[in-house]
Protein backbone atom coordinates (compact mmCIF):
# COMPACT_ATOMS: atom_id res chain seq x y z
CA UNK A 1 0.00 0.00 0.00
CA UNK A 2 1.03 3.95 -0.38
CA UNK A 3 -0.61 4.64 3.04
CA UNK A 4 1.92 5.66 5.70
CA UNK A 5 1.55 4.65 8.91
CA UNK A 6 0.20 8.18 9.78
CA UNK A 7 -2.19 8.55 7.35
CA UNK A 8 -4.22 5.22 8.20
CA UNK A 9 -6.51 7.06 10.99
CA UNK A 10 -7.50 9.68 7.77
CA UNK A 11 -8.11 7.01 6.12
CA UNK A 12 -10.77 5.19 8.52
CA UNK A 13 -8.49 2.98 9.75
CA UNK A 14 -8.59 2.17 13.44
CA UNK A 15 -6.17 -0.06 15.92
CA UNK A 16 -6.88 -3.59 16.03
CA UNK A 17 -4.48 -5.43 17.76
CA UNK A 18 -1.24 -4.35 19.03
CA UNK A 19 1.75 -7.45 19.01
CA UNK A 20 4.85 -7.35 20.99
CA UNK A 21 7.49 -9.19 19.38
CA UNK A 22 8.31 -10.76 22.65
CA UNK A 23 4.54 -12.07 22.63
CA UNK A 24 4.58 -13.84 19.03
CA UNK A 25 4.77 -17.26 20.31
CA UNK A 26 1.57 -17.15 22.04
CA UNK A 27 -0.17 -15.08 18.92
CA UNK A 28 1.06 -18.06 16.69
CA UNK A 29 -0.28 -20.70 19.40
CA UNK A 30 -3.81 -19.18 19.26
CA UNK A 31 -4.43 -18.11 15.60
CA UNK A 32 -2.82 -21.63 13.66
CA UNK A 33 -5.48 -23.24 16.11
CA UNK A 34 -8.68 -20.67 15.20
CA UNK A 35 -10.76 -22.37 12.76
CA UNK A 36 -9.71 -20.94 9.51
CA UNK A 37 -9.14 -21.34 5.70
CA UNK A 38 -5.18 -21.04 6.02
CA UNK A 39 -4.93 -23.01 9.63
CA UNK A 40 -6.49 -25.57 7.77
CA UNK A 41 -4.27 -25.32 5.33
CA UNK A 42 -1.46 -25.73 7.40
CA UNK A 43 -2.55 -29.00 9.07
CA UNK A 44 -3.24 -30.57 6.01
CA UNK A 45 0.20 -29.68 4.43
CA UNK A 46 1.86 -31.01 7.52
CA UNK A 47 -0.49 -34.45 7.46
CA UNK A 48 0.51 -34.45 3.54
CA UNK A 49 3.80 -34.46 4.40
CA UNK A 50 3.76 -37.09 6.76
CA UNK A 51 1.81 -39.21 4.60
CA UNK A 52 4.62 -38.74 2.16
CA UNK A 53 6.74 -40.00 3.86
CA UNK A 54 4.79 -42.81 4.95
CA UNK A 55 4.52 -43.66 0.98
CA UNK A 56 8.53 -42.99 0.37
CA UNK A 57 8.85 -45.44 3.28
CA UNK A 58 6.56 -48.18 1.47
CA UNK A 59 8.16 -47.88 -1.81
CA UNK A 60 11.45 -48.47 -0.92
CA UNK A 61 10.61 -51.42 1.50
CA UNK A 62 12.65 -54.06 0.65
CA UNK A 63 14.78 -52.40 -2.08
CA UNK A 64 18.77 -53.21 -2.32
CA UNK A 65 20.44 -51.37 0.21
CA UNK A 66 17.54 -49.77 1.50
CA UNK A 67 16.70 -50.04 5.50
CA UNK A 68 13.79 -48.64 7.61
CA UNK A 69 16.97 -47.46 9.87
CA UNK A 70 18.56 -46.18 7.07
CA UNK A 71 15.86 -43.96 5.88
CA UNK A 72 15.18 -42.10 9.56
CA UNK A 73 19.01 -41.12 9.06
CA UNK A 74 18.78 -39.49 6.14
CA UNK A 75 15.74 -37.98 7.20
CA UNK A 76 17.14 -36.73 9.94
CA UNK A 77 19.69 -34.73 7.89
CA UNK A 78 17.42 -32.95 6.32
CA UNK A 79 15.69 -31.73 9.62
CA UNK A 80 18.91 -30.35 10.50
CA UNK A 81 19.59 -29.23 7.32
CA UNK A 82 16.00 -27.17 7.75
CA UNK A 83 17.86 -25.11 10.13
CA UNK A 84 20.48 -23.66 7.84
CA UNK A 85 17.56 -22.87 5.62
CA UNK A 86 16.47 -20.43 8.25
CA UNK A 87 18.25 -17.39 6.94
CA UNK A 88 16.70 -17.89 3.63
CA UNK A 89 13.51 -18.29 4.44
CA UNK A 90 13.74 -15.08 6.31
CA UNK A 91 15.58 -13.32 3.43
CA UNK A 92 12.46 -14.58 1.04
CA UNK A 93 10.15 -12.80 3.13
CA UNK A 94 12.13 -9.49 2.81
CA UNK A 95 12.41 -9.69 -0.87
CA UNK A 96 8.56 -10.52 -0.83
CA UNK A 97 8.45 -7.34 1.18
CA UNK A 98 10.17 -5.26 -1.37
CA UNK A 99 8.63 -6.51 -4.22
CA UNK A 100 5.32 -5.17 -2.48
CA UNK A 101 6.62 -1.56 -2.49
CA UNK A 102 8.91 -1.85 0.93
CA UNK A 103 12.05 0.27 0.90
CA UNK A 104 13.47 -1.14 4.04
CA UNK A 105 13.72 -4.43 5.67
CA UNK A 106 15.76 -5.90 8.62
CA UNK A 107 15.73 -9.24 10.69
CA UNK A 108 14.90 -9.79 14.17
CA UNK A 109 15.23 -13.56 16.36
CA UNK A 110 15.10 -14.60 19.96
CA UNK A 111 17.05 -18.05 19.96
CA UNK A 112 15.49 -18.91 23.52
CA UNK A 113 11.66 -18.67 22.38
CA UNK A 114 12.95 -19.62 18.89
CA UNK A 115 11.40 -16.81 16.88
CA UNK A 116 13.20 -15.33 13.38
CA UNK A 117 11.25 -12.93 11.58
CA UNK A 118 11.98 -10.15 8.60
CA UNK A 119 10.16 -6.81 9.01
CA UNK A 120 9.45 -3.98 6.75
CA UNK A 121 9.67 -0.76 8.93
CA UNK A 122 6.82 1.43 8.76
CA UNK A 123 5.51 -0.51 5.44
CA UNK A 124 1.45 -0.83 5.26
CA UNK A 125 0.58 -4.19 4.08
CA UNK A 126 -3.18 -5.03 3.47
CA UNK A 127 -4.39 -8.91 3.18
CA UNK A 128 -3.24 -9.36 -0.43
CA UNK A 129 0.50 -7.53 0.00
CA UNK A 130 0.80 -9.63 3.29
CA UNK A 131 -0.29 -13.17 2.04
CA UNK A 132 2.24 -12.55 -0.33
CA UNK A 133 5.04 -12.18 1.99
CA UNK A 134 4.07 -15.04 4.16
CA UNK A 135 3.66 -17.72 2.02
CA UNK A 136 6.60 -16.78 -0.17
CA UNK A 137 9.48 -18.46 1.93
CA UNK A 138 6.51 -21.48 1.83
CA UNK A 139 6.18 -22.13 -1.56
CA UNK A 140 9.95 -21.52 -2.75
CA UNK A 141 11.33 -23.57 -0.40
CA UNK A 142 8.76 -26.67 0.29
CA UNK A 143 8.29 -26.40 -3.57
CA UNK A 144 11.80 -26.75 -4.22
CA UNK A 145 11.70 -30.07 -1.54
CA UNK A 146 9.42 -32.01 -3.23
CA UNK A 147 11.25 -31.10 -7.27
CA UNK A 148 14.15 -32.59 -5.62
CA UNK A 149 12.49 -35.99 -4.69
CA UNK A 150 12.63 -36.62 -7.99
CA UNK A 151 15.92 -36.18 -8.84
CA UNK A 152 17.52 -37.47 -5.30
CA UNK A 153 18.64 -41.03 -4.86
CA UNK A 154 16.59 -42.90 -3.22
CA UNK A 155 18.00 -42.63 0.23
CA UNK A 156 18.60 -38.82 -0.22
CA UNK A 157 15.11 -38.79 -0.90
CA UNK A 158 14.45 -38.74 2.18
CA UNK A 159 16.26 -35.89 3.21
CA UNK A 160 14.27 -34.12 1.14
CA UNK A 161 11.42 -35.38 2.98
CA UNK A 162 13.11 -33.92 6.05
CA UNK A 163 13.08 -30.68 4.86
CA UNK A 164 9.74 -30.68 3.58
CA UNK A 165 8.32 -32.38 6.80
CA UNK A 166 10.65 -29.65 8.85
CA UNK A 167 10.26 -26.64 6.96
CA UNK A 168 6.38 -26.96 6.80
CA UNK A 169 6.12 -27.22 10.35
CA UNK A 170 8.22 -24.13 10.87
CA UNK A 171 6.28 -22.21 8.76
CA UNK A 172 3.36 -21.98 11.88
CA UNK A 173 4.36 -18.20 12.05
CA UNK A 174 3.24 -17.47 8.63
CA UNK A 175 0.25 -19.56 8.89
CA UNK A 176 -0.81 -17.66 12.01
CA UNK A 177 -0.44 -14.57 10.86
CA UNK A 178 -2.47 -15.41 7.35
CA UNK A 179 -4.69 -17.21 9.80
CA UNK A 180 -5.27 -13.99 11.82
CA UNK A 181 -6.18 -11.98 8.69
CA UNK A 182 -8.86 -14.72 7.71
CA UNK A 183 -10.31 -14.58 11.10
CA UNK A 184 -10.75 -10.92 10.55
CA UNK A 185 -12.30 -11.29 6.90
CA UNK A 186 -15.24 -9.36 7.53
CA UNK A 187 -13.06 -6.25 7.88
CA UNK A 188 -10.52 -4.82 5.94
CA UNK A 189 -7.33 -5.49 7.82
CA UNK A 190 -4.02 -3.70 6.65
CA UNK A 191 -0.52 -4.51 9.39
CA UNK A 192 3.21 -2.57 9.89
CA UNK A 193 5.98 -3.13 11.79
CA UNK A 194 7.91 -0.92 14.45
CA UNK A 195 11.43 -1.75 14.15
CA UNK A 196 12.34 0.13 16.59
CA UNK A 197 9.67 -0.76 19.27
CA UNK A 198 9.76 -4.68 18.15
CA UNK A 199 6.08 -3.92 17.72
CA UNK A 200 3.78 -4.83 15.08
CA UNK A 201 0.44 -2.77 14.75
CA UNK A 202 -2.99 -3.66 12.94
CA UNK A 203 -5.39 -1.73 11.66
CA UNK A 204 -8.71 -2.28 10.54
CA UNK A 205 -11.82 -0.35 8.74
CA UNK A 206 -15.37 -1.62 7.61
CA UNK A 207 -15.46 -3.15 4.29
Amino acid sequence: MKLKPEDLTQQGYSLLDKLDHSELVPFVRMYIRKRTKFSVLYYFCNIASVALIVFYFIKYNGSPGFSIGKGFSYMSYGLAFTLLLIPLHEFIHALAYKSQGAKQTSYDMHLKKFYFLAMADKFVANKREFQIVALAPFVIISSSAIVGLFFAAPLWSFAMLGILLMHTACCSGDFAMLSYFDFHNDISVVTYDDKENKVSYFYAKQN
